[in-house]
């Protein structure tokens, strides 16, 4: 019987790390908001490769009975697929993070808001560029927002002489 609770604890901390991962990546990847650190981005981006299908074999191999077996086995399934329908290699070149080249604008109100020239290394595949208005929230996330590189100028930004 002890035994048992203890599988149960440790499929529900792998199953509750599963959907950090996923819960992350779909922040980085479908939001506004940016994870900064490579460290942690690679954790989420390789991990969500990784763990989906440990968790689908091992949600598999553990439950006896029909109904928890499917109920555990839908979402890291559907996962699954998802990784599947944007493909492997599009997540793995995905996983480096955009680095400032050049802050070209500060705002007088926020000093925490900046627009920045950033480009993301992909590998062989070359450089990624854009220019974006930048809120930095803390050393791991940050809010983007997409500039052309002739935005209009307010009164509130100061120019930055790089």
């Amino acid at each position: 019987m002890k035994n048992e609770s203890q599988y149960n604890l440790f499929i529900s901390i792998l199953n509750g790390i599963f959907f950090l991962l996923f819960l992350l990546f779909c922040i980085d990847s479908f939001t506004n908001v940016d994870i900064t650190k490579q460290e942690l981005k690679s954790v989420v981006y390789f991990g969500i490769l990784v763990s989906t299908p440990v968790v689908l074999i091992v949600n598999g191999l553990f439950y006896k009975q029909l109904k928890p077996k499917i109920k555990s086995l839908l979402f890291p399934f559907l996962v699954f697929v998802f990784i599947l329908i944007i493909g492997p290699t599009k997540i793995v070149f995905s996983s480096r993070v955009w680095k400032t080249n050049k802050i070209l604008f500060i705002n007088k109100e926020n000093q925490n808001l900046k627009v920045e020239f950033q480009m993301q290394d992909m590998g062989a595949l070359g450089y990624n560029k854009r220019t974006v208005e930048v809120l930095h929230h803390n050393k791991w996330f940050m809010t983007v927002k997409s500039k052309n590189k002739n935005f209009e100028l307010n009164t509130n930004w100061i120019k930055v002489n790089n």
